[in-house]
């Protein structure tokens, strides 16, 4: 089985992205590519990072009206990604014509709650439900809305795997013990997110900002 690590290449430039990814390749299971690299390359970036064989997670959060975001996947479509991200709070409507307009082999998971927002950030925007309770609700919505799965943080996934047995969970956020946790709010390590019920562990500064990017890769790999 390949490795549930996706490692998040989150730079606007396209050599250094490639380098790095080509520096893990081997230890990893994917590469996640976001807003900051996809604003800056477009396809041509994405299709140039295809180039490694490795499957491509496109984590765009698109959140629109329905019609809106079904046309933004189709323009999505001929890049072919693994897995491709809306949010959840786009609702029901917005959720399933995202999953009818993307293609056959394109996981579309929703974002439940960023992992940097506690529940002090969820009442600055009137969510009442704390991070778990709101996780679960929207884990159900996105279930019910046919979706293949959802975002959330390592201290949800389990909750979600209880409701959601077949779902498919990708958690972002995963810090390696001692690890620096950045702008993370909610961090588990990738053991514990794996043991939870994680599909797949998205990690970027661990690894990319390492003195030895596939050494680190190495490290985390072991301890799963």
């Amino acid at each position: 089985m390949s490795s549930p690590v996706y490692v998040a290449i989150d730079t606007p430039d396209l050599d250094h992205a490639r380098a790095i990814a080509g520096q893990v390749r081997h230890h990893i299971g994917g590469i996640k590519l976001g807003l900051e690299f996809f604003c800056a390359n477009g396809h041509h970036g994405v299709h140039e990072m295809a180039k490694l064989g490795l499957p491509i997670f496109l984590d765009l959060k698109l959140h629109d009206i329905p019609n809106t975001v079904a046309k933004a996947i189709q323009a999505l479509n001929s890049l072919e990604p693994a897995i491709l991200t809306v949010h959840a709070a786009g609702g029901r409507a917005m959720l399933e014509e995202a999953k009818a307009a993307a293609g056959a082999h394109t996981k579309v998971v929703a974002v439940t709650v960023l992992t940097s927002l506690d529940a002090n950030d969820l009442g600055d925007i009137g969510v009442t439900r704390t991070p778990p309770q709101q996780v679960e609700a929207l884990a159900d919505l996105a279930r019910e809305a046919g979706l293949d799965g959802i975002v959330c943080s390592g201290e949800e996934v389990a909750l979600a795997k209880k409701r959601w047995h077949d779902g498919f969970f990708v958690v972002p956020g995963v810090r390696p013990a001692g690890g620096a946790l950045g702008d993370q709010k909610r961090a588990v390590t990738p053991r514990a997110a794996k043991d939870a019920g994680a599909s797949i562990l998205v990690i970027g500064r661990p690894i990319t900002k390492a003195a030895d990017p596939d050494q680190a890769a190495r490290d985390i790999a072991a301890t799963l």
